[in-house]
């Protein structure tokens, strides 16, 4: 018998707010997350911008012990958890303990742990090192934090994909869920690298934006004057259940996620495939995965984010894998608003997807003024666009050739 799964609530700490219906809001009026980095000094740094989680309050969500021990990744990832539980109506019992998992995806983990670490390390020797250092900042420590936090005592997985991990947790949930493993997984990704290392190293790289001017114009997916990518931190969660489950104790349901892919560009450790190869093949697997054919798709929230290289092969995929079908389909890039939350992108990327679905409004690309004659989609250029879209598909992409894309549905019972 096939076990549907279905999306019963969201929660989701972002550089647009905390609070779900406050993000959807301001996401659907075009505003931006992103401004001058706060959290440290940048003097010496050529990129002075990111997307920070400025509404957040640690206090609000653990305690002063757990916020001590727990590295930002891990922090939020508990308060979006708690979001999404409340919103979900779930309380985890000694009766289903087991049958309730976690899958938290990230790329880098407790970076801020590490660097502070290390300088306490060079600074005052070996022996003020913390023991709890490497509870600090494992990736797996999110979803461990989580279990440990609501008593879900299922399958305890986290996914390590890059800017992939979120979706590729939220799909290898789906799986868990689909042989029965569990009836419900707290899924999805977090990421906290806005440190002086992390933009350092991406600025070295000439992966982020340097626009002059507003920061709040930095991110620009698919326009001609895109020039890389701007850092965000954050999370995003799903609780993903079982359809009977929850209609047997009466859960909201959001919509469906109906099938997940995922493909390798086999091509370069941080590059993509020139010619989307691998994100095409990508689509093409959730798409049969689903058993759905390529006009079936009403509206895709793209990985889009605003690097030259990296929009143009989206946009290649999207065209080889839709064909004729490429131009009509209505594409949002929303880190244009957020910025490019990581391993924590791929969820709320899912998030906007599954919002889109339930009140039929599309968030816009912002700043999008000039066209590149190589992406010439439907990118629902700086204005939301109300329509009734039905099947929606996200994408993310990450460093390794790493590809994930999940296809959700409205649910009509």
């Amino acid at each position: 018998m096939e076990r549907r799964v279905v999306i019963t609530g969201l929660g989701a700490m972002t550089p647009l707010g905390i609070r779900i219906d406050t993000i959807w809001k301001r996401l659907c009026q075009g505003m931006s997350g992103i401004d001058t980095i706060t959290r440290f000094d940048t003097t010496d740094f050529p990129v002075k911008i990111a997307g920070e989680v400025r509404d957040f309050i640690p206090e609000a969500y653990l305690d002063k012990r757990d916020i001590r021990r727990a590295d930002r990744f891990v922090q939020f990832a508990l308060a979006a958890a708690q979001e999404a539980m409340q919103d979900a109506g779930l309380t985890i019992t000694s009766a289903n303990a087991d049958r309730v998992g976690v899958n938290i995806g990230t790329a880098f983990g407790g970076l801020e742990s590490v660097e502070a670490v290390h300088t306490q390390l060079l600074e005052k020797g070996p022996n003020r090192v913390s023991p709890t250092f490497p509870a600090m900042v494992l990736g797996n420590l999110a979803a461990g934090h989580v279990s440990i936090r609501f008593g879900a005592a299922g399958p305890n997985n986290s996914s390590v994909t890059a800017c992939a991990a979120g979706a590729h947790a939220i799909g290898e949930a789906l799986h868990l869920i689909d042989r029965d493993a569990a009836d419900v997984i707290i899924a999805g990704g977090t990421e906290a690298v806005i440190t002086p290392l992390a933009l350092s190293a991406f600025g070295n790289m000439r992966a982020l934006s340097t626009r002059s001017g507003p920061p709040q114009e930095a991110s620009r997916p698919f326009e001609c004057d895109r020039d890389g990518f701007v850092m965000a931190e954050g999370a995003g969660i799903l609780i993903l259940e079982e359809l009977q489950h929850a209609r047997r104790r009466g859960a909201p349901i959001y919509a469906e996620l109906v099938r997940y892919g995922s493909a390798s560009d086999a091509y370069h450790l941080t590059a993509p495939c020139p010619d989307g190869a691998g994100a095409s093949r990508c689509m093409q697997n959730a798409l049969r995965d689903a058993g759905l054919s390529p006009d079936a798709i009403e509206y895709i929230n793209a990985h889009a984010t605003s690097t030259p290289a990296g929009d143009k092969a989206e946009t290649l995929a999207i065209k080889n894998v839709f064909k004729a079908c490429a131009h009509t389909i209505p594409i949002s890039a929303t880190k244009s608003m957020t910025g490019h939350l990581l391993g924590a992108a791929g969820a709320v990327g899912s998030i906007f997807t599954i919002l889109a679905l339930r009140d039929g409004i599309l968030p816009p690309t912002i700043n999008y003024q000039l066209p590149d004659p190589e992406c010439d989609l439907d990118y629902v250029p700086n204005k939301a666009r109300q329509v009734v879209v039905r099947t929606g598909m996200c994408n993310a992409f990450g460093f390794g050739g790493t590809n994930a894309s999940l296809i959700f549905r409205t649910y009509t019972g």
